[in-house]
């Protein structure tokens, strides 16, 4: 018996989503740091009323920073009201929020971390992602393994992954596996993947000058798809992670491995939620995405 907290990552991002949070005192002053930073508005942007080539939600410079922000307010509310974790893990860019949640490292630090990331994956171009639905596991791998510069970089569920290399690569996998749908993403580069080894090495110089604490809750990270709590181990995950898949579908078996029997997926959406009642349907699950769902 356990509870685990969840964050969601970029994709789940959508107008208007900071609506229900932003009447909150420490929302407002970590938007407001945080569009200090970046030097865009980014409550204007969450809304839609900003203007100009820099400010579209899904712009990857946009997207992470906002997430960041908004899932660490609620993260922090959930504290204060006395709720705990027993684990914390998060999709992709979550997994920033999860660690900053069991304290390796303060709100400031963290919202630096997510700038070097962001704009460091939004620099990178070439490449293409490719969400792939409803397939025989056996015959996608095999055309994956059988095809250079492509690898699963979202292992979401036993039927749902995202596929990500050079934009031929991709074509070519998607060509040969037989599946329900697939779906091209709308991204700058090939995320989570040996694409990345540039960007990643330059973010792993980053956090070099980044101190990272043990966690005070163990956090599963994407890369390897277990838990710990030692800080210099979740730090080299997160340089691993932006080269390599983001392991979720091992992760939720893990979680059924840890006992937890309650979910929170605190962010944007119920993405995860989604796959978590399809792969553990005993599962409680819950989303807090607003202030009201905290006062629930």
């Amino acid at each position: 018996m356990g509870t685990a907290w969840v964050f969601p990552g970029q994709g789940s991002q959508k107008q208007s989503m900071a609506a229900g949070v932003l009447q909150d005192d420490l929302a407002r002053k970590r938007f407001a740091q945080a569009s200090g930073l970046l030097g865009r508005d980014l409550p204007a942007i969450c809304d839609g009323t900003a203007v100009g080539p820099d400010h579209d939600l899904n712009d990857t410079r946009n997207s992470q920073p906002v997430l960041f922000v908004l899932e660490s307010v609620l993260l922090d509310r959930c504290k204060q009201q006395g709720h705990q974790a027993d684990v914390l893990a998060g999709h992709s860019l979550g997994e920033l929020v999860a660690l900053y949640g069991a304290g390796c490292f303060d709100f400031r630090t963290g919202l630096n971390l997510v700038k070097q990331r962001c704009e460091l994956m939004a620099a990178a171009g070439g490449g293409a992602m490719t969400a792939v639905m409803g397939f025989a596991r056996p015959e996608l791998e095999a055309a994956v393994a059988a095809q250079q510069d492509v690898v699963i970089a979202n292992d979401n569920s036993a039927s749902q992954v995202v596929l990500s290399g050079t934009a031929a690569s991709v074509r070519q996998v998607c060509s040969t596996v037989r599946c329900k749908r697939s779906v091209p993403l709308a991204v700058s580069g090939a995320f989570h993947s040996p694409l990345m080894k540039e960007p990643a090495a330059r973010f792993a110089q980053f956090l070099e000058t980044v101190p990272f604490a043990d966690a005070t809750v163990p956090v599963v990270s994407n890369a390897t798809a277990r838990s710990s709590t030692d800080g210099s181990t979740l730090k080299a995950n997160l340089v691993q992670q932006m080269v390599s898949g983001v392991r979720w579908r091992e992760t939720m078996d893990h979680l059924a491995s840890l006992g937890i029997d309650t979910v929170l997926e605190i962010g944007p959406g119920a993405v995860l939620s989604g796959l978590l009642k399809r792969s553990l349907p005993n599962l409680n699950i819950c989303q807090i995405n607003t202030m009201a769902a905290l006062a629930r």
